[in-house]
């Protein structure tokens, strides 16, 4: 079957990684993706808008800067509400991760793109660093006492140990919740996007026509809730990041 067939019948062929530029670096596998082209993409177009936006500071903004001054407001009420004032220090990494998601999300509903947020590896990379992030800050910040944060205060103490248990599994689960949340609802949503097309395409090869406009009305439904999805996965990675901060600037109960 050709890859175009293949294509046609596998809604998981979309999410393939394509070898775009072979590299080999002492033995690792270092080569150019089509993963790694629509991150660039994301990150270019991120850059652009926010250098476009924040270059004029005119006292009408246009719609670059309405737009770079509302994602900047967002987020960093986003963080004060969450983290405190204290939080703000990491304002720049919430503020990149929310606009490199939602970028990546957004330009992964453009037909033939790539939605790289549907890969596993990158969401897991994405959670496992924050959550790295935050251990190695509240060590650092609080030393022994950041472990606090697994022994709530008020508890009996007949019950301290099953809870110190729950806490501790809890916070183990935090990066595997993060990254599949966010890789899931990716996924399940591009899948099913493929899949009302190919209904569209089948009842109009099977002489169905006027079915046709049936899956083809469910596309346009779920392209507009795949877009409300992609905004609401940025929002709740970043405000979940917020959280797990919060964490290690105050440990304590």
């Amino acid at each position: 079957m050709s890859e175009a067939g293949s294509a046609a019948v596998d809604p998981i062929h979309q999410f393939h990684i394509n070898v775009l530029a072979p590299l080999d670096l002492f033995g690792v596998d270092a080569s150019f993706t089509n993963s790694a082209l629509f991150m660039l993409i994301a990150a270019a177009a991120v850059i652009l808008v926010m250098l476009i936006g924040t270059g004029g500071k005119k006292v009408v903004p246009g719609r670059m800067q309405a737009t770079a001054e509302m994602a900047y407001e967002f987020v960093a009420d986003m963080v004060r509400s969450v983290c405190g004032e204290s939080g703000m220090k990491f304002f720049p990494l919430v503020f990149t991760l929310f606009v490199f998601v939602l970028a990546c999300n957004l330009i992964g509903l453009w037909p033939y793109t790539f939605e790289v947020m549907a890969q596993i590896i990158i969401t897991a990379g994405l959670a496992f660093s924050i959550i790295l992030l935050t251990i190695v800050y509240g060590i650092w910040k609080h030393g022994f006492h950041f472990f606090g944060l697994f022994k709530p205060s008020g508890v009996m103490p007949a019950l301290l140990p099953f809870i110190i248990i729950i806490e501790i599994l809890s916070f183990i689960s935090r990066p595997i919740s993060l990254s599949v949340r966010l890789f899931a609802n990716m996924l399940a949503g591009h899948i099913m996007l493929v899949v009302f097309g190919g209904f569209c395409v089948m009842l109009l090869g099977a002489g169905f026509s006027y079915l046709a406009p049936l899956p083809l009305l469910g596309i346009t439904v779920l392209t507009a809730f795949e877009l409300l999805v992609s905004v609401l996965q940025a929002y709740v990675f970043a405000v979940l990041t917020c959280v797990y901060i919060n964490d290690a600037i105050h440990p304590g109960h």
